[in-house]
Protein backbone atom coordinates (compact mmCIF):
# COMPACT_ATOMS: atom_id res chain seq x y z
CA UNK A 1 0.00 0.00 0.00
CA UNK A 2 1.32 3.43 -0.96
CA UNK A 3 0.31 6.96 -0.11
CA UNK A 4 1.24 9.71 -2.56
CA UNK A 5 1.60 13.44 -2.09
CA UNK A 6 2.35 16.05 -4.72
CA UNK A 7 5.15 18.36 -3.51
CA UNK A 8 5.19 20.79 -6.43
CA UNK A 9 3.64 21.13 -9.90
CA UNK A 10 3.87 17.60 -11.15
CA UNK A 11 4.06 15.78 -14.46
CA UNK A 12 4.90 12.23 -13.56
CA UNK A 13 7.38 9.46 -14.29
CA UNK A 14 8.63 6.83 -11.88
CA UNK A 15 11.95 7.04 -10.03
CA UNK A 16 13.29 3.96 -8.23
CA UNK A 17 13.61 5.79 -4.92
CA UNK A 18 9.88 6.29 -4.51
CA UNK A 19 9.95 9.80 -5.89
CA UNK A 20 7.87 10.43 -8.93
CA UNK A 21 9.04 13.41 -10.88
CA UNK A 22 9.60 14.93 -14.27
CA UNK A 23 10.85 18.39 -15.09
CA UNK A 24 12.16 21.15 -12.87
CA UNK A 25 10.47 21.85 -9.57
CA UNK A 26 8.21 18.83 -9.89
CA UNK A 27 7.96 15.96 -7.49
CA UNK A 28 5.90 13.67 -5.38
CA UNK A 29 6.43 11.83 -2.14
CA UNK A 30 5.30 8.23 -1.81
CA UNK A 31 5.04 6.52 1.56
CA UNK A 32 5.47 2.76 1.37
CA UNK A 33 3.79 1.11 4.34
CA UNK A 34 5.54 -2.19 3.53
CA UNK A 35 8.95 -0.50 3.95
CA UNK A 36 10.60 -1.46 7.25
CA UNK A 37 11.88 2.08 7.81
CA UNK A 38 9.79 4.47 9.89
CA UNK A 39 7.56 6.82 7.90
CA UNK A 40 9.47 9.92 9.01
CA UNK A 41 12.71 8.42 7.62
CA UNK A 42 11.02 7.76 4.28
CA UNK A 43 9.86 11.39 4.18
CA UNK A 44 13.36 12.63 5.05
CA UNK A 45 14.94 10.51 2.30
CA UNK A 46 12.40 11.64 -0.31
CA UNK A 47 12.92 15.33 0.49
CA UNK A 48 16.71 14.93 0.52
CA UNK A 49 16.60 13.31 -2.90
CA UNK A 50 14.29 16.00 -4.32
CA UNK A 51 16.57 18.73 -2.95
CA UNK A 52 19.82 17.10 -4.11
CA UNK A 53 18.42 16.45 -7.61
CA UNK A 54 17.39 20.09 -7.88
CA UNK A 55 13.66 19.33 -8.07
CA UNK A 56 13.24 21.71 -5.14
CA UNK A 57 15.10 25.00 -5.45
CA UNK A 58 16.89 26.95 -2.68
CA UNK A 59 14.52 29.13 -0.65
CA UNK A 60 11.49 27.29 -2.08
CA UNK A 61 8.74 26.92 0.53
CA UNK A 62 7.93 23.33 1.41
CA UNK A 63 4.44 22.21 2.43
CA UNK A 64 3.35 23.07 5.95
CA UNK A 65 3.34 20.30 8.52
CA UNK A 66 -0.46 20.33 8.60
CA UNK A 67 -0.90 20.30 4.81
CA UNK A 68 1.59 17.50 4.23
CA UNK A 69 0.10 15.46 7.08
CA UNK A 70 -3.35 15.84 5.52
CA UNK A 71 -2.08 14.95 2.03
CA UNK A 72 -0.31 11.82 3.30
CA UNK A 73 -3.03 10.99 5.86
CA UNK A 74 -0.50 10.62 8.65
CA UNK A 75 0.04 12.21 12.06
CA UNK A 76 1.42 15.79 11.95
CA UNK A 77 3.96 14.79 14.61
CA UNK A 78 5.52 12.42 12.06
CA UNK A 79 5.94 15.27 9.57
CA UNK A 80 7.31 17.53 12.30
CA UNK A 81 9.88 14.88 13.23
CA UNK A 82 10.92 14.57 9.55
CA UNK A 83 11.21 18.34 9.18
CA UNK A 84 13.26 18.58 12.39
CA UNK A 85 15.66 15.96 11.02
CA UNK A 86 15.91 17.74 7.66
CA UNK A 87 16.67 20.99 9.46
CA UNK A 88 19.27 19.28 11.67
CA UNK A 89 20.99 17.93 8.55
CA UNK A 90 20.93 21.37 6.88
CA UNK A 91 18.49 20.60 4.07
CA UNK A 92 15.79 23.03 5.21
CA UNK A 93 15.46 26.06 7.48
CA UNK A 94 12.52 27.48 9.40
CA UNK A 95 11.29 31.06 9.40
CA UNK A 96 9.00 31.64 12.39
CA UNK A 97 5.49 32.40 11.27
CA UNK A 98 6.31 31.84 7.58
CA UNK A 99 7.11 28.13 7.30
CA UNK A 100 9.94 25.86 6.19
CA UNK A 101 12.16 26.51 3.19
CA UNK A 102 14.79 24.61 1.20
CA UNK A 103 18.31 25.54 2.26
CA UNK A 104 20.58 27.10 -0.35
CA UNK A 105 23.64 25.21 0.92
CA UNK A 106 25.52 23.99 -2.18
CA UNK A 107 27.85 22.00 0.07
CA UNK A 108 25.09 19.43 0.66
CA UNK A 109 25.67 17.81 -2.73
CA UNK A 110 29.43 17.67 -2.17
CA UNK A 111 28.90 16.21 1.30
CA UNK A 112 26.58 13.53 -0.12
CA UNK A 113 29.10 12.69 -2.86
CA UNK A 114 31.83 12.25 -0.24
CA UNK A 115 29.58 9.97 1.80
CA UNK A 116 28.87 7.80 -1.24
CA UNK A 117 32.51 7.77 -2.26
CA UNK A 118 33.44 6.53 1.22
CA UNK A 119 30.89 3.71 0.93
CA UNK A 120 32.14 2.81 -2.55
CA UNK A 121 35.77 2.70 -1.41
CA UNK A 122 34.82 0.44 1.49
CA UNK A 123 33.01 -1.94 -0.86
CA UNK A 124 35.91 -1.89 -3.33
CA UNK A 125 38.38 -2.81 -0.60
CA UNK A 126 36.13 -5.69 0.49
CA UNK A 127 35.81 -6.95 -3.10
CA UNK A 128 39.58 -6.79 -3.57
CA UNK A 129 40.09 -8.68 -0.28
CA UNK A 130 37.98 -11.61 -1.49
CA UNK A 131 40.10 -11.99 -4.60
CA UNK A 132 38.57 -9.93 -7.38
CA UNK A 133 41.27 -8.23 -9.44
CA UNK A 134 41.29 -4.50 -10.14
CA UNK A 135 40.96 -5.26 -13.86
CA UNK A 136 37.80 -7.30 -13.26
CA UNK A 137 36.37 -4.56 -11.06
CA UNK A 138 37.13 -1.88 -13.66
CA UNK A 139 35.49 -4.01 -16.38
CA UNK A 140 32.33 -4.34 -14.28
CA UNK A 141 32.22 -0.62 -13.57
CA UNK A 142 32.70 0.24 -17.25
CA UNK A 143 29.72 -1.97 -18.12
CA UNK A 144 27.46 0.44 -16.21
Amino acid sequence: MYTRCIIANSTLSVDGLGIIEKGEGDGMIIIDYKDTRPIYEQIVERFKTLILKGAMQPDEKIPSVRNLAMELSINPNTIQKAYAELERQGFIYTVKGRGNFVSGDSGLVDKRKKEYLGKILLLVSEVLEIGMSKAELIREIEML
